[in-house]
């Protein structure tokens, strides 16, 4: 029988199920430990993590979305292999992703995308999460329950990114098809995420995208998209229109996966514990604490990865320039040197908000605040509106072992999870048309 830490993370669906399981058995050996037969390490230890998640200079975030698995396309030679890489850049998957920048061009661009999350545009994405939460979870009670993941999550967290970059209401579920039907992120079966050509997501929005910057350049109108064309760099720059299309597209398929599948993961706790459900219902100031623990315990992003462009050091073990690094959020999040009982959901644990669920550093996910408060919005609407959830056991008749995940090794979220919704005693379905 294979041994746990001899399995491959990348394309091994027991690993697929239980990554704890299997980053356990890694951190066993050590909290940075390269698997036999690997050209790459894996890190599991929360300090360590943190060291490379916080080291820019000697680390490139260049393998984010093709994975430390992946071949690099270039020989590494030298103590710095940083113009390599740039040399390189546009033969990685993603290369001119935000996720997989670094240095100035990085920081320009997430100093652009900050503002887009300042309290005040949060603020009003609140009150549209509010009516659009009451219309979805309302029709889903009425119905006595949904298919969570398709029919609530996907839209729910499409709709508030749409509203949020201003993309008009009649091309919205053009951009979700497009989404549903493209490449998944970190595929376990090897597709390249950016594959597809001219059907790929990205390239049949950003037709779109380009066309609302350059109309609204040439035509300004009182609306978030002039906001968005007209904006400029820290330092007075204007943005080319080809990096806002890459960023418009980029968070459209972003903000899918990690609030989504927050939502998912979320409710999968309620489903199993009742008790749990009933204290969150009776005390709603708790979801936020609630979904912090969620995002250390079970978060949607189970890894990143970086590549040392530079001679570095992880913990106690040398890292040579060109060498990959498979950064676990997952299991940094469950390090039992960081967190007492790691695998225990624990509501109100202290400095929970320090976990690496949404990474540290500079790339750490920019729609983060966003994601809180939209997750946090749906789920109290869901509790607030019922007096029970269940999983639909027509559905999943063996519980919660019949539920799959999204065979992704970057993200961790369900493919689909019917529930029953009881509506609470107070509950007012929402009126046709409304």
């Amino acid at each position: 029988m294979t041994q746990l830490i001899e399995r491959d993370y990348f394309s091994d669906h027991e690993v697929l199920r239980d990554p704890y399981a299997f980053f356990n058995a890694i951190r066993e050996q050590g909290p940075i430990y390269r698997p036999p037969g690997k050209d790459y390490y894996i890190v599991t230890g929360f300090q360590e993590a943190l060291e490379v998640l916080r080291d820019h200079d000697a680390f490139s975030a260049i393998i984010g979305l093709q994975g430390a698995s992946a071949p690099l396309p270039f020989t590494p030679h030298g103590s710095d292999i940083t113009a390599q890489i740039e040399a390189h850049r546009t033969d990685f998957a993603g290369g001119d992703q935000v996720v997989n920048l670094d240095d100035e061009p990085h920081t320009k661009l997430r100093a652009f995308i900050n503002t887009l999350f300042v309290p005040s545009r949060l603020k009003a994405s609140e009150a549209f999460i509010e009516d659009y939460c009451n219309e979805m979870v309302g029709k889903a009670v009425a119905d006595g329950g949904v298919e969570l993941i398709g029919k609530i999550a996907t839209p729910f967290v499409t709709q508030v990114v749409a509203d949020l970059l201003g993309v008009p209401k009649e091309d919205r579920q053009l951009f979700m098809d497009a989404i549903a039907s493209g490449p998944i992120p970190g595929a376990l079966d090897g597709t390249d995420p950016m594959s597809g050509g001219a059907e790929h997501p990205f390239a049949i929005m950003g037709k779109y995208f380009y066309g609302y910057l350059a109309d609204r350049r040439a035509n300004p109108q009182d609306d978030i998209l002039t906001e968005f064309a007209h904006a400029k760099y820290n330092d007075g720059t204007t943005p080319e229109i080809y990096d806002l299309v890459q960023l418009g597209m980029f968070m459209f398929g972003a903000g899918q996966d990690t609030s989504a599948k927050l939502l998912g993961n979320s409710m999968k706790y309620l489903v199993e514990d009742q008790e749990l459900q009933s204290r969150l219902r009776a005390e709603p100031k708790l979801i936020g604490a609630f979904l912090e623990e969620v995002l250390r315990i079970e978060g949607s992003t189970k890894q990143t990865a970086r590549l040392a462009r530079k001679d570095a050091r992880i913990g106690d073990v040398e890292i040579p320039a060109g060498t990959k690094i498979l950064v676990a959020l997952s299991a940094a999040n469950r390090d039992p040197r960081r967190w007492d009982d790691p695998n225990e959901l624990v509501i109100g644990r202290k400095k929970v908000a320090e976990h690496v669920g949404f990474g540290r550093g500079k790339h750490v996910c920019a729609g983060a605040p966003l994601a809180r408060v939209e997750v946090r919005v749906i789920m109290e609407k869901f509790l607030a509106m019922t007096s029970k959830i269940e999983l639909d056991l027509e559905k999943h008749p063996n519980g919660v072992s019949d539920l799959n995940y999204e065979p992704s090794f970057i993200i961790r979220g369900l493919e689909r999870m019917h529930i029953k919704l009881t509506p609470s005693e107070s509950f007012a379905a929402p009126r046709q048309g409304a």
